[in-house]
């Protein structure tokens, strides 16, 4: 699996001896030369394929060296594209920002623990078919946009507070070809997510304010699945999320309290045990996963990344 986009890492198409193919499977491949990769990016994966194929060719190619120049001049703007091919065989595609942090948000670029998740659930499918799922602090929607192409939930909720944010999301659901429904107040009583299950989930991205909502306003989605990743990265964050959990805990008296899977990579020790902490005082028990198996996604292998199951 390759992908090419903003991040540092470079995983290159699989072969150790580079051959003239490459080019078109990856920098000219239909999805990157419609969806631009950063142009950072762009450039330092070639650089790295040049290497390659220089360490077992005597021969230059052309081609790459062709490649490369046009990165080389290009001007690197705000905004690029992530592309991922997924096992099955579909893609996923985002709109980034080039920038840790633009707009006053962290939320415009993927965050290892979104692909983290992301690879458990497309090796657990059976936890989000059929399903209405929920998820809280969703970012530019990697999680999500791979879990509504692969396992086959009913409903699907992205949900975040953060203005820009929603904007990006929104636009990249369209730009993965699934359609949105209007957003209402009560999504449980709107039409849409009572009709039976289709090749599509249906698809809502709703503004979710942790400090504000409400419970009947959570039960309003009824979600059968609750799903975060990467939004531990501070101590008042923490209590925010802990604060909506127990309102989700509390809806179980008019329905079952849906299951929760929180992700996050280990920074700070002390945060998570922050969150475990919390969690305790909460009343809502924890147990971690088991680390699985298959890497599909490129992330620092450093990394030292968790997903706590949690009961409502």
């Amino acid at each position: 699996m390759w992908v090419l986009g903003r991040g540092r890492t470079i995983t290159l198409p699989g072969l150790s001896h580079p051959v003239p193919g490459h080019v078109h499977q990856t920098v000219k491949h239909p999805l990157c030369v419609k969806h631009p990769p950063s142009v950072k990016y762009a450039r330092g994966f070639l650089s790295e394929l040049i290497r390659k194929h220089e360490a077992v060719h005597t021969e230059p190619l052309d081609e790459l060296y062709e490649a490369l120049a046009e990165v080389l001049t290009a001007e690197e703007p705000t905004q690029c594209h992530r592309s991922y091919l997924l096992p099955s065989g579909d893609s996923v595609t985002l709109s980034e920002s080039t920038a840790i942090v633009s707009h006053g948000t962290t939320g415009l670029v993927t965050w290892n623990a979104a692909l983290y998740l992301a690879e458990w659930a497309l090796e657990n499918p059976a936890a989000f078919t059929h399903r209405t799922v929920l998820e809280l602090g969703s970012g530019v929607g990697l999680t999500g946009l791979a879990i509504c192409k692969t396992c086959r939930p009913r409903a699907y909720i992205f949900s975040d507070c953060h203005s820009r944010v929603l904007e990006q999301l929104q636009g990249n659901v369209l730009l993965n070809g699934l359609s949105l429904e209007p957003s209402v107040t009560a999504p449980a009583q709107h039409p849409a997510f009572k009709t039976p299950d289709t090749e599509n989930p249906r698809v809502m991205v709703a503004r979710l304010d942790w400090d504000v909502v409400t419970a009947p306003q959570l039960a309003a989605f009824w979600p059968d699945i609750v799903i975060a990743a990467d939004v531990l990265y501070c101590p008042e964050t923490i209590l925010s999320l802990v604060g909506v959990l127990q309102k989700l805990s509390a809806c179980q008296k008019d329905q079952q309290a849906p299951d929760a899977y929180v992700a996050f990579t280990i920074r700070n020790p002390e945060t998570c045990q922050l969150f475990t902490t919390e969690l305790g005082r909460a009343g809502i028990l924890w147990e971690e996963l088991p680390r699985h198996d298959q890497k599909l996604f490129p992330y620092e292998e450093h990394s030292e990344m968790a997903i706590l199951k949690l009961t409502l």
